[in-house]
Order: structure tokens, then C-alpha cells, then sequence
């Protein structure tokens, strides 16, 4: 059986993995708020989870491995689209505008993945529907002692209560205290404390509970839906960085006060930020934009998986127009050696290692680019190129709509272009090649050039009405 090393951000270290059980390997990431689109960057998590899911699903066998990814479905964000689609007049209660905009966002969310190349997860748990269990969790942790009623429909998990507060992020609960946003409220006996139950007013969704009628907090959702379906100890629980603190914290806190004899996750996997051309992804910059963007604007799935496969998971990604057009450039070139092959083979071990060894997508790319030349140089080898960048989520046959050519014959323009760039050499004018080169890039033809010739090849947002006139 392969070995596989992860970096476990609670040991900060790369470790072995081994299972608790290697017949029910268990793993849960924290999925979404659902109040609207997914952004690029929400999709990187999902990209590099959905890349160890299939990597524990080779090794261990697809019927062995259970995927936990839940939405979370309570928060004001939801409420007030709910909340303004009513006084916009929109038919339905509160209570059902609210599941109506959860349901629409969660099939954007879902159809968004799936264009990646994402597989679902085995369960995709709502929040609103593990509400009983939140609750039942939040009066063991008050029987214990580990959270208080404020009186006033609040409670709250004490963070002193927990002496190992602070292990994941490495941090002392001064210096959390210091670097964050921490609500300082009068019900707090700690600055720190956080709330595990709130009240909700009558024009909000809410649900009965000990404590008057309200709603949980965000930390403590995660905490139930996992218990009941993973168990009190599981494998590996994964997540953006940004999630390491507060909320993943928080998870271990009330996790592990509620069942102080189970290990909750045995292994923490974080992935780092995305950046836009170098800089953060921000909506005042101009450079935020949504995965459905993309995927309008013609940029098949794939093309955007390959980019974020290409930078290793725990290393910031940069997003750039440039890899963009080098990933699809690359994809439909492979797509073009593998095009009638199943890819039923056994990925080749140069991949299955990279992606054993924390998860290197950048060196499995590498190795795919080693496989996929040997395939262009002796006519061989095509199906287990399939297969090995099936492991990654690549070159499955669903996904691939976008790399079929067009029928049509563009020797003649490219014949044209190399002609007129001969001339260009002699005359040292390069006017009428630079204006045919713009007139073909506007019609999405892909220009390769060099010393032997040109070579053109439809690309994405092909037009072959605005060739005309060019021959």
C-alpha cells in the first residue's frame, strides 16, 4: 500500500498518515456560508481536498473513504437577502425565503464545483439540520463546566476552561487576544469566550432550545455535524488557513471538552490564500471575481483547476492571465493525445508518489508533462496519461466539451502568417503581421510560432465568422 505524509498543522510537521481505521478513512472540511456566489478563492479548498479524496479513495479504496463537507445555512447574511426579497414583496415566510435563498446559492455552489472537476463529498450536511444535536452538545459542555448561560439567551464556551487553548495556531490566548477581532461584551466572563447559542428575534429564523428561542454559533456547527457522522475521533479535518483561528480553534475546544477521551481530528491540513496578479483579491482593486465569472467568460473548469493544481496547496497562489492561457494551451494538447483512450490503466507511481508526499500537484504536473512528451514522441503511453491525470481530477472525459477543435481548416491562414512574417524579416516592417496576428487572437485563434513555421489552433471563445476576409 502507498505510504502518504501530510503536513499536520497541529504537529507542524509532515507526518505519516495512518488511519485510525484504514477500512472507514474519515475526513471533514469546512464548507461555505451559503449567501452567494463562490468566489475564486473559495474554490481553492475545494480543489485541494477534492485531490486528497481522490487520492485516499486509490489508496484505500473508494468504498472506505467517507467525505464530510457541510454548508453552513444560519447566518445574518442569508436573513438579510431573505429579509429584503420581502419587502421587495416576495410571496412565502421569512422562514421560507430564507431555505429558498439557501438552496439557490448551495446549487450554484455545487454546479460552480462540478465545473472544476470536484467530486461531491459522501455527505454534505446542512446546519439547519444538526440544530438537536447542537443543542444537546452545548448542555453537555454546560453540565461540564465548560460553558455558561448568560440569562439573557446567550451562552458561552470558556475559553479558560481549556488549558490546551491555543495548540493549532501556536498562539497564547494574549497574543489571540492582541491579533484579533475579539467581541469584548459585559455577559463575557473572558474576552475570549465565545458564543455557542444566541437569541434571535421574532423576524428571524430560529429554533426552541433551554435557553429561549435562537440559534447556534458558527464554531459549534462544524462540531456536531461531525460528530455525528464522523464520530467523536476521526482522520483529518482540512480547511482554508484563515479558518485556523478562530473557528478551527474553537472546534478542538469544544470538541474536546465534550468528549475529553476521543482525539477529534488526528490530522489538521490548512491551504494557503489566493492572490490575483500579485495581489490580494479584493472587490476595491477590481480584481475580485467569482468562479461562475470565469465560467462565464468562457474559462472551462479545468483550465482553472490546472492553474491552482499547479502551486503546491500550503504556498500562496497567484492567479495570472498568463498561466491561464499556458494551462489551457497544455490541457488541450493533452487532451489531444489522449483524445478515444479510456484511461482505465493504473496511474503511473510517479504521480501516485508526488501526491503521497503531502500532496505536490506541482511535481505530479510535472511528471504528467514527462509522460505526456514520451506520449508525443513515440505514439505510446497515451491511455496511462489518462489514468494519471484522472488521480488528479484531469482529462476526465465530462469535463472536456470545451477542448473539442472546431472542424476547420486554418492552414491556409497560418501558411498566410508565416509568409507574411518572411517578408516582414527581409523588409524589417512588421505592420501587416502584427495586424494579422491581432485579427486572429480576436477570433481566438491560438498563434504558435517559430523558426519551422506557424501553427494555429482554436482556442477558447473561438469565432470563425471574424475570419473572413483574412485570406
Amino acid at each position: 500500500m502507498t505510504d502518504i505524509k501530510l503536513y499536520n498543522t497541529m504537529a507542524r510537521a509532515k507526518q505519516d498518515f495512518t488511519p485510525i481505521d484504514d477500512k472507514n478513512v474519515r475526513m471533514y472540511v469546512c464548507g461555505p456560508t451559503v449567501y452567494d456566489r463562490a468566489h475564486l478563492g473559495n474554490a481553492r479548498p475545494v480543489v485541494v481536498f477534492d485531490v486528497l479524496y481522490r487520492l485516499l479513495r486509490h489508496v484505500y479504496g473508494p468504498d472506505h473513504v467517507t467525505y464530510v463537507r457541510n454548508f453552513t445555512d444560519v447566518d445574518d447574511k442569508i436573513n438579510a437577502t431573505a429579509l429584503a426579497r420581502k419587502e421587495a414583496g416576495a410571496p412565502g415566510t421569512l422562514e421560507e425565503l430564507v431555505h429558498e435563498r439557501s438552496n439557490e446559492t448551495i446549487d450554484w455552489y455545487l454546479n460552480d464545483m462540478r465545473a472544476l472537476g470536484a467530486m461531491d463529498p459522501n455527505e454534505m450536511p446542512r446546519a439547519t439540520e444538526f440544530i438537536q444535536p447542537m443543542i444537546d452538545m452545548i448542555e453537555d459542555l454546560i453540565a461540564k463546566g465548560h460553558a455558561y448561560p448568560d440569562g439573557a439567551g446567550h451562552v458561552l464556551f470558556s475559553v479558560k476552561s481549556y488549558g490546551d487553548y491555543g495548540q493549532l495556531s501556536g498562539r497564547s490566548v494574549d497574543d489571540m487576544i492582541a491579533g484579533a477581532r475579539v467581541e469584548v461584551a459585559d455577559n463575557k466572563r473572558d474576552p475570549m469566550d465565545f458564543v455557542l447559542w444566541k437569541p434571535s428575534t421574532d423576524d428571524l429564523p430560529g429554533w426552541d432550545s433551554p435557553w429561549g428561542r435562537g440559534r447556534p454559533g458558527w464554531h459549534i456547527e462544524c462540531s456536531a455535524m461531525s460528530h455525528d457522522l464522523l464520530g467523536a475521533s476521526f482522520d483529518i479535518h482540512g480547511g482554508g488557513n484563515d479558518l485556523q483561528f478562530p473557528h478551527h480553534e474553537n472546534e478542538i475546544a469544544q470538541s474536546k471538552c465534550s468528549h475529553p477521551d476521543a482525539g477529534f481530528a488526528n490530522y489538521w491540513l490548512h491551504n494557503e490564500m489566493l492572490q490575483v496578479e500579485g495581489k490580494k483579491m479584493s472587490k476595491s482593486l477590481g480584481n475580485f471575481f467569482t468562479v461562475h465569472d470565469l465560467l462565464e467568460q468562457g474559462v472551462p473548469g479545468e483550465v482553472i483547476r490546472f492553474v491552482f493544481l499547479g502551486t503546491h496547496y500550503r504556498k500562496p497562489m497567484d492567479w495570472t492571465e498568463k498561466k491561464r492561457a499556458e494551462a489551457e494551451a497544455t490541457l488541450r494538447k493533452w487532451r489531444g493525445l489522449v483524445a478515444g483512450l479510456e484511461g482505465n490503466e493504473k496511474p503511473h507511481d510517479l504521480i501516485v508518489q508526488a501526491l503521497a508526499d503531502d500532496l505536490n500537484t506541482s511535481l505530479a504536473i510535472s511528471a504528467l508533462h514527462t509522460l505526456a512528451k514520451k506520449v508525443e514522441e513515440t505514439g505510446v503511453g497515451g491511455s496511462v496519461l489518462k489514468s494519471s491525470a484522472k488521480l488528479l481530477g484531469l482529462l476526465i472525459d465530462d469535463l472536456g466539451d470545451w477542448a473539442v477543435a472546431p472542424s476547420i481548416d486554418l492552414s491556409g491562414l497560418a501558411q498566410k502568417l508565416h509568409e507574411t512574417r518572411v517578408e516582414a524579416m527581409q523588409t524589417k516592417d512588421f505592420a501587416a503581421v502584427d495586424a494579422l496576428k491581432a485579427a486572429l487572437t480576436e477570433a481566438g485563434v491560438q498563434i504558435r510560432m517559430s523558426k519551422e513555421g506557424v501553427e494555429l489552433e482554436p482556442g477558447t471563445g473561438f469565432d470563425a465568422s471574424k475570419l473572413e476576409g483574412l485570406l
